[in-house]
């Protein structure tokens, strides 16, 4: 039952994550890591450590972006009884410069996968240690911001 209810802790943290990006406040996304967790994006040389640099990065997202995610593939491995990991894929919708109108549906501009470790606290209360992010499709060129 443990291994379980851990794995569908990780599994809401997955979920929380991208909604808090496409509809909630970016920046809140911070506080699903712990206070040292690093958010990383390898292809694009790019490395987020800290709850304070994750708060300001992705609260960096401009607020003309309409952005859906659609994740799929979830798989938890629980570790330890305080440690997991977790492979899952995402396919991002994206918009800049979105007025408030319904806009017409156009290709995903990236899908990849995310790797993720997760640490539970001594309260029992799972975040996210380290995020990875990987493109397999799409994806800015390489002088462009990274998605978030």
């Amino acid at each position: 039952m443990e291994r379980l209810l851990a794995e569908r802790a990780c599994e809401r943290l997955i979920l929380d994550f991208v909604h808090r990006l496409d509809l909630g406040e970016p920046s809140s996304v911070a506080a699903l890591f712990t206070e040292d967790g690093t958010w990383e994006w390898p292809e694009g040389d790019r490395l987020v450590k800290g709850r304070d640099a994750l708060r300001q990065y992705f609260g960096s997202r401009p607020a003309d972006r309409l952005s859906r995610r659609m994740m799929s593939n979830v798989l938890v491995e629980v570790v330890s009884p305080d440690t997991a990991t977790a492979t899952s894929y995402f396919t991002t919708y994206r918009i800049d410069g979105h007025e408030g109108d319904m806009v017409p549906a156009g290709p995903p501009v990236q899908v990849g996968h995310y790797r993720d470790a997760f640490h539970r606290r001594r309260d029992g209360t799972w975040l996210l240690s380290a995020r990875v992010l990987h493109l397999a499709f799409g994806g800015p060129t390489p002088h462009a911001r990274p998605i978030t």
